[in-house]
């Protein structure tokens, strides 16, 4: 028709975000094998976009990124921010505050109080150097130059913790009760700030306005804390996992609060931002409500809006306002002094509560981490005209290098040991070579969900043996750590029993049908189940499944294989892969484990019908060990003579030989069975055909 789409509003949106989502992505991809939270990605994104960048073409800016647009974009990220500090809200537990005492609010105190003395010390340097800093009213300015550099960001420290492995350790602990109370802390002083800023410099109000805009937002969180906490107390109660189906009003009047929370303290005076937070604190966090709302939202708040909140800040950031030595001195200054301020502080208080040098350092390092919050702080200041450009652009530079630096930093100084370097391999044979009576048969059996359930029963008890020592069971879910929020309410419930993470307090549908499956059989026999959770990068995964089997001193780990529940329909099959990233797990830990490993292929026949138990007949069970040589397979004979000991099943070993002189000459060791057991063997030799190589009918190990 031959209109320009681009000349309209929403067409120029929909390009916009596609553009800042793929840069943002694509970044994050690159970044990824230095370990840096997504933030960084999605910051420096919007930097590029910016005039910093590609905004040094006029031709581009003018027509992606034209000055009518910004609004739109703007009103649009700000929906996302406003969520997004709601899941904020979500996230911070204010109980691991009184958890950790006295320790974790003096480190916070001095995180907070030596950098932001430390900003009011630069803001004074800045007013008298920045052309254009000295128009803006005295004590808003330093205010928001001491929030800016002692704020922590809370849910950015969460991930480097959880990416890290330090979330469950003693300093993971302090660092997140820390920086909780530093983000109340900083959400407090914004609120200052913002009440002091009013609506801009040009305007001169009575000091008493300010006053009564902190009373009126104190009185906010007073009304939050005792009407609507209570409420959404009894909206948790009413969602709970007895009820099947949660009513959609309440997920909607929830989010309906979000809206008229961030209204409401926008109406006082404060940033809508604030509310926000604020209700988020108001939601319970144990039980399923909480879980439910994240899984509602965070995808959509997470991956659309808020990457185009950090567009929009890189947009109005012009790293070219920051020329010639002056400025970039300053902007050495600002880093140095916030990275000094908060690493020194905490430090020094660490030290004095005993903890060791490295640890204080490292937890120092950690609570430097900016991010989230600081952008939102800066673009508030910006927004209120209290930062200007050049300013402004400092301020965004000190953010990314202080968050760029932590997670290197962190894994050079500190790594919290994970036992000895010279693991003992335990075997199934040292089990029956020793004592029998002091030594019990413990196994680590992985899951990756539901569907792996019936055929580690099927598994566990055909080994469970009625003669010999008791048969102890721990079950590990196994969780990929990701960017959600879930992951990493996850990893802050498994948290309050350190590692490995056992998880008697989650009360998840996935983990009563798991606990209940397996409280259930252990009812059948001498087996004790503990049912566990590992939340990690795949990368890394096979750490906490081999540090749980040294500390637990587990003979055997069983994986599942990466193809999972092939069930045959008829004549066709279906395979569930669940990806090449589990299948290098289970080769990491097969190459890495203190004890034998198990990869078990489940074919479909653990389903049901299948499954002894102590009334079973005696041919419920048929297992077949296919004897090659070498110590693996000795392994396997041990197990089968376990098997064997269980008197619902029938073991069959079949030796596999080269020829016929091999075979006279060979010898095969027979497992270590009772001979009142001997009936529930039998051997056989067949000769080694490769070229007539078939899949197996059955479950299966390697």
């Amino acid at each position: 028709q031959g209109d320009n789409p681009l000349d309209f509003a929403f067409p120029l949106l929909i390009v916009q975000t596609t553009l800042i989502l793929v840069l943002s992505r694509f970044l994050a991809f690159l970044l990824k094998p230095l370990r840096q939270p997504k933030v960084i990605a999605e910051i420096v994104g919007g930097i590029l976009l910016g005039p910093s960048a590609f905004g040094r073409n006029k031709d581009y800016l003018h027509r992606i990124f034209p000055s009518w647009s910004m609004p739109i974009l703007e009103t649009v990220a700000s929906i996302g921010l406003l969520f997004f500090l709601f899941l904020v809200g979500l996230e911070l537990d204010l109980s691991s505050i009184r958890r950790t005492g006295k320790r974790a609010f003096g480190i916070a105190l001095s995180g907070i109080s030596l950098p932001f003395i430390c900003g009011i010390g630069v803001a004074f340097v800045i007013r008298k150097t920045v052309e254009g800093a000295d128009k803006v009213g005295f004590g808003q300015f330093l205010v928001f130059m001491g929030v800016a550099l002692s704020i922590t960001a809370f849910p950015v420290l969460a991930r480097i913790l959880a990416e890290l492995k330090l979330l469950t350790t003693q300093l993971g602990e302090i660092a997140m009760a820390a920086a909780a109370f530093n983000d109340v802390a900083a959400w407090i002083l914004l609120a200052l700030a913002v009440a002091l800023a009013g609506d801009g410099p040009g305007e001169q109000k009575s000091p008493l306005i300010s006053v009564w805009v902190l009373l009126s937002g104190v009185a906010f969180v007073v009304f939050m804390m005792v009407v609507i906490r209570p409420a959404m107390k009894w909206v948790a109660r009413r969602c709970s996992p007895e009820r099947d189906v949660v009513d959609e009003a309440y997920i909607c009047l929830t989010l309906a609060g979000v809206m008229v929370s961030g209204f409401m303290t926008d109406l006082i005076g404060i940033h809508s931002i604030f509310g926000a937070f604020i209700f988020g604190l108001t939601i319970p966090k144990e039980g399923e409500f909480a879980e439910r709302l994240i899984e509602r939202i965070e995808d959509f708040v997470s991956g659309l809006l808020l990457p185009l909140y950090f567009a929009s800040s890189g947009l109005k950031t012009d790293v070219a306002k920051i020329s010639g030595g002056r400025a970039w001195g300053l902007l050495m200054l600002v880093i140095s002094t916030a990275c000094a301020g908060k690493i020194i502080g905490t430090f020094a208080v660490a030290l004095m509560f005993r903890m060791a040098v490295r640890e204080s350092l490292a937890l120092g390092v950690l609570m430097n981490t900016k991010g989230l919050v600081e952008l939102i702080v800066l673009n508030i200041g910006k927004e209120k005209q209290v930062l200007n450009d050049e300013v402004f652009a400092i301020l965004v530079l000190m953010a990314l290098v202080t968050t760029f630096i932590t997670t290197p930093t962190v894994m050079a100084i500190y790594k919290p040991a994970r036992g000895s370097s010279a693991l003992t391999h335990r075997k199934l044979r040292d089990l029956t070579n020793t004592d029998e009576s002091k030594h019990e048969l413990r196994i680590l059996a992985c899951l990756h969900g539901l569907g792996n359930v019936p055929s580690i029963i099927t598994l566990i008890e055909s080994t469970r043996s009625t003669k010999k020592s008791q048969l102890k069971l721990f079950i590990m879910h196994l969780v990929e750590l990701t960017e959600r929020s879930s992951s990493i309410i996850l990893v802050h419930r498994a948290r309050r029993n350190g590692l490995p993470f056992i998880n008697r307090l989650r009360r998840g549908v996935w983990h009563d049908r798991v606990t209940g499956a397996f409280q259930a059989y252990s009812q059948l026999g001498r087996v004790s189940v503990r049912p566990t959770t590992a939340i990690s990068a795949l990368s890394t995964i096979h750490e906490d499944i081999c540090h749980v089997a040294e500390t637990k001193r587990v003979t055997m780990i069983v994986l599942p294989f990466h193809k999972q529940q092939w069930r045959g329909e008829g004549d066709e099959q279906t395979v569930e892969n669940v990806g090449h990233g589990w299948r290098l797990v289970n080769q990491r830990v097969l190459k890495n484990a203190p004890c034998s490993v198990a990869v078990l292929v489940d074919r479909g026949f653990g389903n049901g019908a299948l499954t002894p138990g102590p009334t079973a007949t005696p041919t419920a069970q048929s297992v077949c060990i296919l004897f090659f040589g070498g110590a693996d397979d000795r392994e396997a004979l041990e197990l089968g003579g376990r098997m064997a000991e269980h008197p619902a099943v029938k073991v069959t070993i079949v030796r596999f030989v080269e020829n016929e002189g091999s075979e006279r000459n060979g010898v095969l060791l027979r497992p270590s069975a009772s001979k009142s057991n001997e009936k529930n063997y039998s051997f056989c030799t067949a000769k080694l055909n490769p070229e007539k190589e078939k899949a197996s009918p059955f479950n299966y190990f390697y």
